[in-house]
């Protein structure tokens, strides 16, 4: 492998930012330091004015996904390609098994698809359904495969829904195994009810996904979910969550000592519902997503979230469907695939909404991108980090360079973009993946099947410190 060497940048960690090149051979970085010499035939890259930052980790994608009947636009090489060609170098995919379908099976057909992966990529594991054996496997995956987070659907009834008995038996099961329980928190009897009072009132277009999914839906389910993690005495993480009263779920929890996570989506950052009267019906079912964008006000109470700390990380659900595909809800929005795009905008737009408006430190940035997912998924710091032995994912920043949005020049193969016509300041100048330089101004260098598969160790302190407490609490420690 080659040698890079990084000069004049300021390298920029969660804890802190400080000038310093950055050394990198055989995909490691092994020094961090000011006036570094370059090994002979290193390749120099100057950064001087710009930014070293880890590379981005989206926890939250769906490449090559079978959905409703069709199949996601990006592959894991498209997929990931276009990652980095926005910065992000790891990315945390999931394996969804059908329901009743063996969960091993599943998770080796995703490691088939994930073999052309350009980036480095992990799996959540999804729970669809539940019996002895998903008990048995979900253990073989912790401890044989490197999964440590299982996925709960808590809408999409009569589908890959999770009823409270599933919930309450793998999150139990999580537990045991020191795996983090993550949870799509909508309230999918709900949703099925409202999906059949709108389309009785005559409502079939795109108006009626988030007429038929409001923040109730969601606020309910992660009020739930937490309830649960709390008896169970096991961590929480909340995906996607897009509205103040499940952002509130979580900062109260927080506030009792809870250890519970929120993800954000830049889509929900920046987007909001009036995409969803757009006249044209292309561009409207293009923003169906769940949970949907939300009226603006959810908005500043998000990035409120993540400036507390009450919420931890930012991700996109890349998933990506042409406009022909989600033709299929022409005449029913029930039937609009789910999904947007984002992998590759990600880091940008929430640079330029965050630190540009000095909502966020650089720092911050950093912590809400790499930094917390790594920590929460156990891959700290070989991702998350610019210090020596971690991986040499790099992105070199810069604040003065811009970029107009736009399906027109994205690399991914989606033919719509969530942020189109819209102009951001600060953009990756090159990215580095395994100390190889995978895109430089613009110009993609993606390898497919270059990605690795990234195992993830088990946590097994929490699962030590909630064993603990939960001994502490049984009825026969309790002095009456």
């Amino acid at each position: 492998m080659s040698s890079i060497l990084i000069k004049g940048g300021t390298v920029v960690n969660a804890d802190r930012s400080f000038r310093a090149d950055v050394l990198s051979q055989d995909g490691k970085i092994v020094a961090v330091g000011e006036n570094l010499a370059a090994p002979a035939g290193a390749t120099v890259v100057d950064a001087l004015g710009q930014y070293v930052m880890p590379g981005g980790l989206d926890p939250h994608t769906h490449m090559q996904l079978p959905f409703m009947g069709t199949t996601t636009m990006d592959d894991f090489f498209t997929g990931t390609a276009a990652g980095m060609a926005g910065g992000t170098t790891t990315i945390i995919d999931f394996v969804i098994p059908n329901p009743q379908q063996n969960l091993m099976e599943a998770y080796q057909t995703w490691r088939g698809w994930a073999e052309k992966a350009a980036s480095d990529y992990s799996f959540h594991m999804a729970i669809t359904w539940w019996d002895e054996t998903v008990r048995r496997d979900m253990g073989t995956l912790v401890q044989n495969e490197g999964v440590n987070s299982f996925k709960h659907f808590m809408a999409y009834k009569n589908a890959i829904m999770c009823d409270d008995e599933t919930l309450v038996n793998s999150f139990k099961r999580c537990m045991e195994l020191g795996a983090m329980p993550t949870v799509h928190a909508e309230n999918g009897e709900l949703v099925f009810l409202l999906q059949r009072q709108i389309a009785e009132m005559g409502i079939m277009g795109p108006e009626g996904h988030p007429l038929s999914r409001p923040t109730g839906v969601e606020g309910e389910a992660a009020n739930r979910a937490i309830a649960i993690a709390d008896v169970l005495n096991v961590p929480i993480y909340v995906v996607h969550v897009s509205c103040i009263e499940a952002a509130e779920a979580i900062a109260r929890a927080r506030a009792r000592g809870q250890r519970v996570y929120g993800e954000v989506l830049a889509g929900h950052l920046v987007v909001d519902d009036s995409v969803y009267r757009h006249p044209d019906f292309a561009t409207a079912a293009a923003h169906v997503m769940s949970p949907p964008f939300r009226p603006k006000g959810n908005q500043e109470f998000l990035w409120r979230g993540l400036q507390s700390g009450n919420l931890h990380t930012t991700a996109t659900d890349h998933c990506t469907f042409c406009a022909a595909q989600k033709a299929a809800g022409k005449d029913d929005f029930s039937k609009i695939p789910n999904g947007c795009g984002g992998v590759e905008e990600r880091l940008a737009v929430i640079w330029d909404e965050g630190v540009n408006t000095g909502r966020l430190t650089p720092s911050e940035f950093v912590a809400i991108t790499s930094a917390n997912t790594a920590k929460l998924f156990n891959i700290y710091p070989q991702k998350g980090s610019v210090s020596v032995g971690a991986d040499a994912d790099l992105v070199v920043w810069d604040p003065a360079g811009t970029k107009t949005l736009s399906a027109k020049t994205q690399f991914s193969k989606g033919d719509f973009n969530i942020f189109e016509g819209r102009t951001v300041k600060g953009i990756p100048s090159h990215t580095v993946s395994q100390g190889e330089l995978v895109c430089v101004q613009g110009d993609l260098r993606a390898v497919q099947g270059k990605g690795r598969y990234i195992k993830r160790a088990p946590f097994s302190s929490h699962f030590a410190a909630n064993k603990l407490r939960a001994e502490t609490l049984a009825p026969s420690a309790v002095k009456r």
